[in-house]
């Protein structure tokens, strides 16, 4: 059997002196798998192959003879078990393109394992946390700094007992608060009580300047009524009298049992303020504008003010709301520029930038909790609802007073303001049972 190795030479006449090189059948390059043993029978130069460290290609060497057919059977190579790459294949190359890299790759593509056999992924930086968290810092941030403001406020704010136990009218649709104006003088000193012409200072009032019944509805627009404080109605325990009597006489819890009685509607919630804290918020929230058809000047309230849109501080402000001798209609005329005031004050203290910016927050909480009181029962959310109800009073819901018959009603305590009974009772039937009350201003 021929020898795949062997060269022949032909000696006849006009051959070419020159034998030609037989060309080589198979152009791939063995590749050898690491830790391979070479073929057997094959050893080194004596073989006839050279062998390379990158690469093995198989070349006869020359000047070798036919070998005989006994010593081609022996010296024939096992069975190659070499990987084969065609010529001019791309070899892998490593990272800095200087030649082979070590390890081959590894993956589907190069027959490595695939993913998921348990070799760790390279772990992705997980950015959208830092966009999630960063915010939801922000606001747990800000929340906590307005608890913290409304708690700082409301820990100054005075609890009283004054909500009757017995004898209570039965519960109705909806709920009802008594806003009460007093004359207390708590928290002023004496050039506070001096500049806002109170009176001496630590002068503890026992005197109400205004008496409003707040309606929330279970569903719809609230409604505030105004009660004259001169108004005549019977104070329980004693005689008739006027209404702003029963505060003097029993404080809030008489002067409860006096509204539930005189309008049979069931009282809720109670909620004073002085004189001292109503000019501190008007003061914290910078003023409050009042449009004035007239100029309005009353000394007793010493107020001085020109017609015309204006914005008044708390002297003033207070002096506005007080000012009862210089307007024609008396307590009447008051109470409804009472109404108009503390709906556009609340529009003022519950705007954005004061509920929702700590540190003001924390301001005009804290000046109108000097002088404010509210029943024991009463927590900073119900307090928050008031305020936010009477802010909406102008806008969409009514602001009312009690249908009056005679305002210079004659007593023995001096003139009264006598209610319309039938449509004062028409008024409070309507707010028992959540309907929209058909009365004048």
């Amino acid at each position: 059997m021929p020898d795949d190795d062997a060269m022949t030479f032909d000696t006849r006449p006009g051959s070419p002196r020159r034998p030609p090189r037989r060309r080589p059948q198979d152009e791939s390059r063995a590749v050898p798998v690491r830790g391979a043993a070479p073929p057997r029978g094959v050893r080194g130069a004596a073989s006839g192959v050279r062998r390379d460290d990158d690469a093995t290609r198989e070349m006869p060497r020359r000047g070798a003879g036919r070998p005989s057919p006994s010593a081609a059977r022996a010296r024939r190579p096992a069975p190659d078990d070499t990987q084969r790459m065609p010529v001019g294949a791309a070899r892998p190359q490593r990272s800095d393109g200087s030649g082979p890299s070590g390890p081959p790759p590894q993956g589907p593509r190069y027959g490595g394992r695939p993913p998921g056999d348990g070799t760790p992924a390279p772990r992705r930086r997980r950015r959208w946390l830092k966009w999630v968290l960063v915010p939801l810092l922000i606001v747990a941030v800000w929340l906590g700094a307005l608890v913290w403001a409304a708690n700082s406020a409301w820990s100054n704010v005075k609890k009283v007992d004054a909500l009757p136990t017995s004898d209570r009218p039965a519960s109705g649709k909806g709920h009802n608060y008594v806003l009460v104006g007093s004359d207390s003088r708590g928290g002023l000193t004496s050039e506070e009580a001096k500049r806002l012409g109170t009176g001496g200072s630590g002068i503890e009032g026992q005197r109400t300047d205004s008496i409003m019944v707040l309606h929330l509805p279970d569903s719809g627009s609230p409604t505030l009524v105004s009660l004259p404080r001169d108004s005549w109605v019977e104070v329980p325990g004693h005689r008739k009298n006027k209404i702003n009597a029963s505060y003097s006489l029993g404080g809030p819890k008489l002067l409860i049992e006096t509204v539930e009685k005189a309008t049979d509607l069931r009282i809720d919630g109670y909620m004073e303020i002085g004189f001292g804290g109503f000019a501190k918020v008007v003061d914290a929230v910078g003023g409050v504008r009042m449009c004035l058809d007239k100029p309005m000047k009353d000394d007793k309230a010493h107020i001085d003010l020109p017609a015309g849109c204006q914005n008044l501080d708390g002297k003033n402000a207070l002096g506005y709301v007080r000012a009862r001798y210089s307007d024609p209609l008396g307590d009447l005329g008051r109470v409804k520029r009472q109404r108009e005031f503390l709906s556009a004050l609340m529009s003022k203290v519950s705007s954005p930038s004061n509920l929702l910016v700590p540190w003001n927050l924390k301001g005009v909480g804290e000046s109108g909790a000097q002088g404010l009181a509210v029943d024991k029962d009463m927590g900073p959310i119900t307090a928050l609802k008031v305020a936010w109800a009477l802010k909406n009073v102008t806008s969409s819901g009514q602001s009312v007073q009690v249908p009056v018959s005679n305002p210079a009603y004659p007593t023995y305590a001096g003139e009264a303001v006598l209610w319309d009974d039938t449509k004062a009772t028409a008024l409070f039937d309507a707010l028992r049972n959540d309907q929209s009350p058909n009365v004048q201003p």
